[in-house]
């Protein structure tokens, strides 16, 4: 009964702020703002009305979703090799840092939706355009979460490997990650959030699948629940991304929470 308990608890301000929509919306009658009633309704006809051995997950469901979520997550990834590579290694070396870090600065202060005509014209429209666009832009949480995690590695543990004759190697799989590893995880946390940002604008300029791409096609047919429903999807999909993330993080970073409780 406490686990319900604690449900209900976090849960009845979303109720209190639905219910509260519905009878606004209905009572102003505004075509650009539906209730959520409507929306529900849209979002189960445009994912939910297929055949029961899919799941009854629509053709638009199975065609957009997962093409989304394919280009953000490979945008992902490669944004995370980038960035903890090169993170770490400006981290680890004091006169690499002072060359590359103003053009860090420089280049994670440019604002990624405009430097979306630049990708268009290097790799033309399609999904490498897409995943490259968003690798950029969401690479600068964790190349600078990854130095800083790397520049500040306790100096106790630099010296016992030195002690004890660790190679490089050792020393950078051994010390110098597991020590930065809570750094990285929070740009990699930050990323994934600004992940789902950029892919739904990569899909709004000639995309011919994907969420973004089904978002523009309800404007254009001034389907305004549909535009709802979509946006409620892409909510649905940053939290469920976030929770496996949360997830994940927890079972990693397991030894770090142990070692400060025991300190």
């Amino acid at each position: 009964m406490s686990g319900l308990t604690r449900v209900i608890g976090r849960l009845w301000p979303v109720v209190v702020v639905v219910a509260l929509w519905e009878l606004l919306t209905r009572y102003l009658e505004m075509l650009s703002f539906p209730p959520p009633s409507q929306i529900a309704a849209s979002a189960h006809t445009l994912w939910l009305t297929g055949p029961a051995e899919r799941l009854w997950l629509t053709d638009a469901a199975l065609e957009n979703i997962p093409a989304s979520v394919g280009r953000l997550l490979t945008g992902w990834v490669l944004a995370g090799i980038v960035g903890i590579a090169l993170g770490v290694a400006l981290g680890r070396s004091p006169l690499l840092f002072r060359l590359v870090d103003p053009l860090v600065q420089f280049a994670r202060a440019i604002p990624p939706p405009m430097l979306l005509a630049l990708f268009l014209a290097l790799f033309a429209i399609g999904p490498r355009m897409q995943i490259n666009f968003i690798a950029f832009g969401i690479v600068w949480p964790v190349l600078i979460n990854a130095c800083e995690g790397a520049r500040h590695v306790d100096r106790q543990h630099l010296d016992t490997a030195s002690v004890f004759g660790l190679t490089g190697r050792e020393r950078l799989f051994r010390i110098i990650l597991p020590s930065a590893m809570p750094k990285i995880f929070a740009g990699l946390r930050v990323s994934l959030s600004l992940a789902l940002i950029l892919m739904v604008l990569s899909e709004l300029i000639g995309s011919t699948d994907g969420i973004g791409f089904q978002l523009l096609d309800a404007q254009r047919s001034y389907d305004f629940p549909g535009v709802w429903a979509t946006i409620v999807v892409l909510g649905v999909l940053g939290y469920a991304l976030n929770s496996a993330f949360l997830a994940a993080e927890r079972r990693v970073l397991s030894w770090h929470r142990s070692a400060k409780q025991t300190t």
